[in-house]
């Protein structure tokens, strides 16, 4: 436990700090002048020394200076909106640039990103908003029924040194970290409300599904400075070997709310029908006639058809 909470303080200690760097217009203009002067001194030194070999020190003080020009020259950095460099120098941290602009850093310093591979060969961080599109998952919900699941996540870096020297790969991080999120949220609630409706569930709550997941993955993530701007449900169904049953149930329950409205709509309108004809004094009814009123408008209101009318031509009595 105590190595636990040691580790977790030691990636929080880690914070970004801005890299010494310098104007790259000013730099490029001193060492285009060293590029010439070091041409100048070679050619000098090698037309002179073949009369006087007291020159040819000129050639290797132009060497030098060439040598040092080019290594000078590996310090400049073109950065465009929305992109930063993480700089190491001999093996520790030494800043981060993210500001655009052409600038000149330390030669000696290296870029390090270590999911240059999946984004391509370029040692920049990229701090634009990315999405990751999670492949299906099948899961269990709360009820333990199989479910097919996947999220859109959309994110970014917002502190490059935990991204970096925190984890091994964030991409790969991320992603982990997304199946592990969708786990834990999907077993949490169930797939669709229950009959009482009170409940949250996968299907009917999406809104607060989203933010739970994205404050669940924000959780998981934060060590490795990722920022979750937004994660929802982009795909959600039963698993299917019990998505036929399943159908089945929800075409029952959705006949029998059905039928529950129209029972409620035929008894009301029958009171309506008993209660104005009692009311206008239009015919008076005994009480088996009233039941067999009562029953003949049910059988007509709630019928799947429609009622087939019978001409009485006798007397009801």
């Amino acid at each position: 436990m105590e190595n636990n909470q040691l580790k977790t303080k030691e990636f929080d200690e880690i914070s970004e700090l801005p890299a010494r760097e310098k104007t790259g217009w000013g730099m490029l203009f001193a060492v285009i002048f060293l590029f010439i002067a070091a041409i100048a001194l070679f050619s000098v030194g090698a037309a002179l020394a073949e009369e006087n070999p007291a020159f040819i020190p000129l050639i290797f003080v132009g060497l030098l200076i060439f040598v040092l020009a080019g290594i000078l020259a590996s310090g400049f950095k073109l950065l465009q909106p929305n992109e930063a460099y993480v700089f190491t120098l001999f093996g520790k941290y030494y800043g981060t640039l993210k500001r655009d602009g052409f600038y000149w850093v330390n030669p000696f310093c290296m870029a390090v990103n270590p999911a240059r591979f999946a984004m391509g060969a370029s040692r920049k961080l990229s701090l634009k908003a990315m999405t990751l599109n999670n492949d299906k998952q099948k899961v269990n919900d709360e009820e333990g029924n199989p479910i097919e699941i996947s999220v859109v996540v959309i994110w970014r870096i917002h502190n490059t040194a935990r991204a970096v020297f925190n984890v091994e790969n964030y991409m790969a991080y991320i992603s982990t970290q997304c199946d592990a999120a969708i786990r834990q949220v999907a077993r949490q609630y169930p797939y669709d409300v229950s009959d009482n409706g009170d409940e949250k569930s996968l299907r009917g709550s999406a809104q607060e599904i989203a933010a739970v997941l994205r404050e669940e993955l924000q959780q998981r993530t934060e060590m490795a400075g990722i920022e979750i701007i937004e994660a929802r449900i982009s795909h959600l169904a039963y698993a299917p070997e019990i998505a036929a049953a399943m159908l089945q149930r929800q075409q029952a329950s959705a006949i029998i709310a059905a039928r529950q409205k129209i029972v409620e709509g035929a008894v009301s309108m029958v009171q309506m029908a008993l209660n104005k004809l009692s009311a206008e004094e239009i015919v008076e009814l005994d009480d088996e006639r009233k039941a067999q009123m009562v029953s003949n408008l049910l059988v007509v209101l709630c019928g799947n058809r429609d009622a087939q009318p019978v001409v009485g031509t006798g007397s009801i009595y």
